[in-house]
């Protein structure tokens, strides 16, 4: 293990932390909040920390292999919502730590599960600072400190790849830092472009950039106690639009841009696409007595659907009161999630179709053992190497789902509220239903629990892989 470019680069994210906390405290300063002030020893605890870390801790190999790269990823994203939570401890807006914690984890793994009663409450730097580790954590807050920080050659592929979402990654451009450079101004734009067309439909500017932030980021923090129910018809389709665009892959808008606009539309968006209707068009039908009109229940029903699948959040109404069959289908939503190299979570529809693809290739060979079948999507093998691993991440998946599920039961709630808590925690969701629906939060589950639903968060964003080896002792031998 190379430890002392491990470090470094953690000091490095320090500092960018530190740095990300002058926009909130920027917001308090233009609404004269005295709570903003205590963005300033969090900012220097940040920037000491860290700068000490990158004067002090010099690698003389600056090579960063497999291990290396997860490594990195898995304790960036543990350090950085450490130190982000000291906001809202120290101004007392969040009084206990642990829940301060919560709350960040929640904000930059992009989940969007509160432990808040009252949002509305909080001062607007705070509101500020939730929905902007949201923007941070949508796109990978490595993937963005590699497109300014000193790192050796190609391999910080490895930080970037065990950081993106997908079964697999590749650059997009010769180098890693002008690969980030590329996902980034196309994810600023887009954040940018969703936050004037809220300004058009009679937002604040405070309103529509938190609203951006959370959006584009798949997120979901509100700064309003019934989410998006109070605002208008129009800023609510903005945001229905807006979450399925940032479900699909940066890379596929890259290839538009380039005009490679068959190569951008792929299988995945395909059925990403197909889903969303077929879903939306059921729960219409199925929800359509709860509403005075047709066009309420399609505007409501694709709004819940796309909050979902993009794994956002949001809510316009408490779908728990929903019947069976739509709540059943959400849940499945909650899984399927968006579609890799997004900042959507879930399982991703990608890992889906190369599943059910082995599946009925392996159905396909019991009756007929020696034909030879591969298995493709958009007309391009799938390599061996991509199919074991969506295998092997589907068995973890399904382990940490079944062990956070028994731990977390020890709180002596109802299977609903537990299966669900985890589901949208892992999946990095927010709401689930129950005890945990869009209505209410996950205050009252004890801290062993919200230990788990923190590392069920982080192991999502991160696609289990880096958390599981952070955890195995072999990672750690030299």
């Amino acid at each position: 293990m190379n430890y002392p470019v491990v470090f470094n680069i953690i000091g490095w994210l320090l500092c960018f932390d530190g740095a990300f906390m002058l926009i909130p405290a920027l917001t308090g300063l233009i609404y004269r909040e005295r709570a903003a002030l205590w963005f300033l020893p969090a900012i220097a605890v940040c920037l000491i920390a860290g700068g000490l870390m990158v004067l002090f801790i010099k690698p003389k190999n600056k090579t960063i292999y497999a291990r290396e790269g997860y490594v990195i990823v898995a304790m960036s994203w543990l350090v950085l919502s450490l130190f982000g939570a000291l906001p809202f401890f120290l101004s007392g807006a969040i009084p206990e730590y642990i829940d301060a914690l919560f709350e960040t984890v929640s904000g930059f793994t992009t989940t969007g599960a509160s432990i808040l009663y009252s949002v509305e409450d909080m001062p607007k730097s705070m509101l500020m600072w939730r929905s902007f580790t949201h923007w941070v954590g949508g796109m990978g807050v490595l993937v963005f400190v590699m497109a300014f920080i000193p790192l050796s050659g190609g391999s910080n592929m490895h930080i970037m790849k065990a950081e993106s979402t997908g079964p697999s990654v590749s650059k997009l451009m010769p180098g890693v830092k002008t690969t980030a450079l590329v996902l980034y101004t196309i994810y600023f734009v887009m954040t940018l472009i969703q936050f004037v067309l809220h300004l058009f439909g009679g937002m604040t500017p405070f309103e529509a950039i938190n609203t951006a932030f959370a959006t584009a980021g798949t997120g979901g923090f509100g700064f309003r106690n019934d989410s998006m129910a109070g605002f208008s018809s129009y800023n609510r389709w903005v945001m229905t639009v807006f979450m399925l665009l940032f479900s699909l892959s940066f890379s596929s808008y890259y290839l538009l841009i380039k005009g490679k606009i068959k190569n951008a539309v792929t299988l995945e968006i395909k059925m990403f696409v197909l889903i969303v209707a077929v879903s939306t068009a059921v729960i219409v039908a199925n929800i359509r007595d709860m509403f005075p009109d047709l066009r309420g229940a399609v505007e409501h029903a694709a709004f819940t659907v796309s909050s979902v699948i993009s794994t956002t959040g949001f809510s316009t109404r408490d779908f728990d009161e929903w019947p069976e069959l739509s709540k059943t289908i959400l849940v499945f939503l909650m899984f399927i999630g968006a579609c890799a190299g997004s900042t959507g979570g879930g399982v991703k529809v990608s890992r889906l179709i190369i599943l059910f693809k082995g599946m009925h290739k392996e159905l396909a060979t019991m009756i007929h053992p020696k034909q030879l079948k591969k298995i493709t999507m958009d007309g391009s093998p799938v390599s061996h190497e991509v199919v074991r691993s969506v295998n092997v991440y589907m068995v973890c998946f399904v382990l940490i789902f079944a062990i956070s599920m028994m731990i977390i039961s020890f709180d002596g709630y109802d299977f609903e509220t537990n299966f669900t808590a985890v589901a949208a925690t892992i999946n990095n969701i927010g709401p689930g239903l129950n005890a945990v629906g869009p209505a209410h939060n996950f205050e009252f589950f004890s801290v062993p629990a919200k230990l788990v639903l923190m590392f069920d968060m982080i192991a999502g964003r991160l696609e289990l892989y880096p958390m599981l080896l952070l955890l195995s002792p072999s990672t750690w031998k030299k």
